[in-house]
């Protein structure tokens, strides 16, 4: 039986189990052997609200997959991830509710993201990048590109245009963990926060 066919088995009954699905993983927490995945949802059948968001229980009996549909152990679930899952529908009167995981499987796992400081040395507005020195020496220069989706703040945490920025300002740039091996290495932007 694969990964797919676990998803609506009919090993427990349908009306004690509820099926989510894009869920994102809000937060993880571990304790004597168990770990508990808060997530957060709206898409799911069989709930009575559409979205809403739940602690399950993952343990042992719990099947796991990755996007390849390898069974995967649950101290590899991480933060940010998006799953499919299924769960019993008896759950805890807490806030938020608690219930056993029968089923995940992630669909899409988080952009890793690194932060960089530095001096903007260039900016092009045309072409949409900047380019951002991380010390005198001019070797440390990388070159980040603006997509649409790139936020940009102010030195006050107000949005504001690539055009605002200028040679000289001082950034904090949240980018991709992975860069070209260009002079300079490029990487795409997704936060640029001017600081002092």
């Amino acid at each position: 039986m694969d990964y797919i066919d676990n998803f609506s088995s009919s090993r427990r009954p349908d009306r004690n189990v509820i099926r989510v699905f894009s869920a994102l993983i809000e937060d993880i927490a571990r304790d004597r052997g168990a770990v508990f995945v808060t997530i957060s949802y709206t898409n799911c059948a069989g709930c009575s609200t559409p979205s809403d968001t739940v602690r399950l229980v993952v343990n042992q009996s719990t099947d796991i997959y990755d996007e390849q549909g390898r069974n995967i152990r649950p101290n590899e679930l991480e933060r940010g991830m998006t799953i499919d899952a299924s769960f019993s529908s008896a759950m805890t009167r807490s806030i938020p509710p608690q219930a056993q995981a029968f089923f995940i499987r992630i669909t899409e796992r988080p952009v890793q993201s690194v932060t960089t400081t530095g001096r903007i040395a260039e900016v092009n507005a045309r072409n949409n990048f900047i380019i951002v020195l991380t010390s005198q020496n001019p070797s440390s220069a990388i070159r980040f590109h603006i997509l649409p989706d790139t936020v940009i703040l102010d030195l006050f945490g107000r949005r504001t245009r690539l055009s605002a920025l200028r040679p000289g300002f001082r950034v904090r740039v949240e980018h991709a963990s992975f860069m070209t091996a260009g002079i300079p290495p490029q990487t795409t932007a997704f936060t640029v926060q001017v600081i002092r």
